[in-house]
Parts: structure tokens; C-alpha cells; sequence
């Protein structure tokens, strides 16, 4: 089944599509992808994982065409971001 993994910082983006077995879970799919690997800063112990934007643990089962998001924590908050826009 094909499926989707994106992870993003503010300088650098990775999304990539890739096969996976049948009843793959999120954490199986994230590393099966090699994305724990390029980014070894990701800790899925505290860092918030999706599919299409939705927070989903880490044990639910993807379906093809799914796409996998690995959340970063909120460094600011978006109110004062939105403050200093104006």
C-alpha cells in the first residue's frame, strides 16, 4: 500500500511516498520511511504524530493513500505571532 510521510522544521522539509504491508501501523510506517534517521532529533516518546492532520497514536492502522505528519512542539505562541504581524 502506498502511503505518505512528511516531517517539517522551519528550514528543511522531508516528504516522501513509500510501500508498506498491509496493516502497518504509524510507528511501523515512520520507520520503515528512514525519516527517525535523517532527523534524530524526533522523539515520538513526546512528539505528536497524524494522518492528514488529525492527532492519531501511534498504533493505528494507515490505508493506502494516508499521509503520516510528525508534529514539532510550538515554540511560540500563535497569538503573539499573529500580535506582531500587525
Amino acid at each position: 500500500m502506498n502511503v505518505g510521510v512528511c516531517y517539517a522544521e522551519a528550514e528543511r522539509q522531508l516528504w516522501m511516498r513509500l510501500e508498506v504491508p498491509d496493516d502497518s501501523t504509524i510507528a511501523e510506517t515512520i520507520k520503515l520511511s528512514g525519516v527517525l534517521l535523517r532527523y534524530p532529533e524526533i522523539n515520538l516518546e513526546n512528539q505528536k504524530v497524524g494522518i492528514f492532520g488529525k492527532i492519531t497514536p501511534l498504533d493505528a492502522t494507515v490505508k493506502d493513500g494516508d499521509r503520516v505528519e510528525i508534529y514539532r512542539q510550538i515554540t511560540c505562541d500563535p497569538q503573539t505571532v499573529q500580535r506582531r504581524r500587525r
